[in-house]
């Protein structure tokens, strides 16, 4: 079910209709609205401008944030690969233990 929420960023204010809850689209807005707040603090631009040099710079964010996530991903796969061999390894060496263990019985 979509959720209607007005926000207000940089002092103008955006319905949005999402089936996002209400609080998440405030902290979208919210996020939105500090980026735009910054650029136009520390730089002599107008509200469009701010508002693509926000943009640019949540996408810069996001695409660092996924590069970073699917290197983790890597990193995760990596130790489960690891881990598999490991328990394979531990499989067979339990195998020979019990071999070794029935010879030294047959001996005995």
């Amino acid at each position: 079910m979509a959720n209607r929420i007005t926000v207000n960023i940089c002092g103008e204010e955006y319905t949005f209709t999402a089936e996002e809850s209400p609080s998440y689209m405030q902290k979208v807005a919210a996020l939105v609205d500090e980026k735009m707040a910054a650029i136009l603090q520390a730089s002599r631009v107008n509200h469009d401008a701010a508002a693509v040099l926000a943009a640019v710079n949540i996408a810069d964010e996001y695409l660092k944030a996924l590069a970073g996530s699917e290197n983790l991903r890597s990193q995760i796969k990596d130790y489960l690969d690891e881990a598999n061999r490991a328990k394979a390894e531990a499989s067979e060496l339990k195998r020979e233990v019990f071999k070794l263990q029935r010879r030294l019985e047959e001996k005995a």
